[in-house]
């Protein structure tokens, strides 16, 4: 496995290595059957949840460009043969549909380049500390991610030390597979405290993304010993969490889109309607 790595994630590989050396081969297949299952359905269910919102947008977009380069230029040439004063909100979008089609090109490949640019920095560990922290700090959606993130950490720690896994190298391992840099540094911040004679709630616990309600928990289950419990209390709660907030972005998704495609429509209909009937009352 360990040689298809392009295959099997380093969480898979380890575990399966600790279920081997432990004797508990069985039981790791297991978790990692149940883990893989939830970890699909979880990620589906956010792609789900984007794909409707992202093809609305794209079709808004190309419709209303359309309007703006080929549609309204025609109309444009009528006011200007009646000579009427069209009203600011029509000078505007007459001003943007202008500024298209005559830097429309160059505005495509300056937006390209920099998409290019921005993605490549974003490679670099500094870009890539600064889109994942900002990541969680996006209105509504940032909190989605903070339970996801601690729902992804958790119980990947459960799992590993379920697993018979040493608690540095399974700390190792999750900050590994969490998938934000920000909590990966949260996660080696614990394990110097825990190297150093300390506990995985007293690092946590300097972390302001790390809610406080993990921090306290995780502190229970070092001090009862049942820490794998807690932690899968703790990913079990944050996962329910996970799927109340995705269920109701999506309910909102619909209507928020409808009030704001309908605003753009009414006010590019305004902007056209208004002078044209002013035309043909004047007529």
């Amino acid at each position: 496995m360990a040689k298809q790595s392009h295959i099997f994630s380093s969480f898979y590989i380890h575990m399966v290595r600790s279920g081997e050396e432990s004797g508990k081969l069985q039981e790791v297949f297991s978790y990692l059957a149940d883990y893989l299952e939830r970890s699909y359905y979880l990620t589906m269910k956010a792609r789900n949840a984007m794909i409707y919102p992202a093809f609305v947008m794209v079709a808004f977009v190309g419709v209303l460009a359309t309007m703006l380069v080929v549609v309204l230029p025609r109309l444009t040439s009528v006011f200007e043969e009646s000579g009427q004063a069209l009203p600011f909100y029509t000078e505007a979008i007459v001003a943007v549909s202008d500024f298209l089609r005559s830097f429309g090109l160059l505005l495509l490949l300056l937006i390209t380049a920099g998409v290019i640019l921005l993605w490549r920095w974003g490679a670099t560990p500094v870009g890539k500390e600064y889109f994942h922290r900002a990541q969680l700090h996006i209105p509504i959606v940032g909190e989605l991610y903070k339970k996801l993130f601690i729902t992804r950490l958790t119980d990947n720690l459960r799992t590993l030390i379920a697993g018979g896994i040493p608690l540095i190298r399974a700390l190792t391992i999750s900050g590994d597979v969490v998938g934000n840099v920000v909590y990966q540094k949260a996660v080696l911040e614990a394990i110097e405290s825990v190297r150093g004679g300390g506990t995985i709630s007293a690092a946590f616990e300097r972390n302001p993304e790390i809610p406080v309600l993990v921090t306290q928990m995780i502190r229970v289950g070092e001090s009862s010993g049942r820490l794998d419990f807690i932690l899968g209390s703790i990913a079990r709660f944050y996962q329910k969490e996970v799927d109340s907030m995705v269920e109701s972005l999506v309910a909102l998704i619909e209507p928020i889109l409808i009030i704001v495609l309908g605003a753009g429509v009414a006010l590019l209909m305004i902007a056209v309607l208004v002078p044209l009937y002013n035309l043909v009352g004047s007529i």
